[in-house]
C-alpha cells in the first residue's frame, strides 16, 4: 500500500465523533492516529475536536499534550487518560469515542539526561497498543523501545513520537507507517519521528496528514489482526535515513567535543 498525504486541512471545529460499537471494531479495523501537539504553542482542543471529526478514528494518540487538553471529551465525548512527564507541564494522551475494557498502564521506561520518560499501554482486548515519546538519544530510544515491547501482548502496536533515526530493528516488530517525513529539524531536514511498529497485525492503509498549527504531521494507520502465517519484513533504511544517521552522529560529537 502507498503512503498517502491528505491535503484536507486541520481546522476548528466542535462536532463529535461517531461511536462505533466495540465488538465491531474488535472484529475488523481499528483507525489509528497519532499526533505530537507540540505542548503550549502547538495544537489545541479545537484543532483535536477538528481532526476527529475529519478522520473519525477509533483511537487517537497525542504526545507533548498539556493538561488543558483534557477539556477534549467536554467538546466530543469519549474516553480520555492523560500521564504526565515526571516534572514536565507535557506528557502522553489517549482518546476513543467509547471507552475502555480498562484504563491504560502507565510504564517507566529508562531515563536519559534531560527528563524522564513514560509510556502509556492500552490494552484493546484483541491486541495492545503502546503510545511513546522517546529519547532523542538513538541508543538510549532503541533501549526504552526494548522494554516497551517486553509489557506487550504477543499482538501489539506501537505509535508515536519516535525521535528515531534509520531502521528501529526491533526483533518480530515490522515498520507499518508512513514512509513520508512527518517532522523537519531546523526547518531543513525532513525526517520520519513519527512511526508505527507492529506484531501480529497488518496495516492496509496509512497517511501522513497535514502538519496543523504543530511541527509535527500526524499519522494515521488502519490496523487489524494478522493472519498466523505472516512473517516480518525487514526494511532497508531510505537515504534519506542514512543521511539522517550520519547528520545526528555528526551533532552528537560536536557535543561531545564542547
Amino acid at each position: 500500500m502507498l503512503d498517502k498525504i491528505r491535503s484536507r486541512p486541520i481546522g476548528l471545529a466542535s462536532v463529535a465523533a461517531e461511536p462505533l460499537a466495540q465488538a465491531d471494531r474488535a472484529a475488523t479495523t481499528w483507525k489509528i492516529v497519532s499526533w505530537n501537539l507540540l505542548r503550549r504553542t502547538g495544537a489545541a482542543v479545537g484543532d483535536l475536536v477538528a481532526l476527529i471529526e475529519q478522520e473519525k478514528p477509533d483511537l487517537l494518540l497525542m504526545q507533548e499534550a498539556t493538561r488543558c487538553i483534557g477539556a477534549l471529551p467536554d467538546r466530543v465525548g469519549g474516553a480520555y487518560a492523560w500521564a504526565q512527564l515526571p516534572n514536565r507541564i507535557h506528557g502522553l494522551a489517549m482518546w476513543s469515542p467509547t471507552p475502555w475494557p480498562m484504563q491504560p498502564r502507565v510504564i517507566e521506561l529508562p531515563s536519559g539526561a534531560m527528563f524522564d520518560r513514560v509510556c502509556q499501554v492500552l490494552d484493546l482486548g484483541g491486541f495492545g497498543v503502546a503510545n511513546v515519546h522517546l529519547s532523542h538519544g538513538q541508543v538510549l530510544n532503541r533501549r526504552q523501545l526494548r522494554r516497551i515491547i517486553a509489557t506487550l501482548p504477543e499482538r501489539a502496536a506501537i505509535l508515536g513520537d519516535y525521535n528515531i533515526v534509520g531502521p528501529a530493528l526491533m526483533p518480530g516488530f515490522r515498520d507499518v507507517g508512513p514512509r513520508a517525513p512527518t517532522h523537519a529539524m531546523a526547518q531543513m531536514v525532513p525526517l520520519r519521528l513519527d512511526r508505527c511498529l507492529v506484531r501480529g497485525l497488518a496495516c492496509h492503509e496509512r497517511a501522513v496528514l497535514p502538519r496543523g498549527p504543530s511541527d509535527h504531521r500526524p499519522i494515521v494507520v488502519h490496523l487489524r489482526e494478522a493472519p498466523e502465517t505472516e512473517r516480518p519484513t525487514r526494511l532497508r533504511p531510505t537515504p534519506m535515513d542514512r543521511f539522517a544517521i550520519r547528520l545526528s552522529a555528526s551533532i552528537r560529537r560536536r557535543k561531545e567535543r564542547r
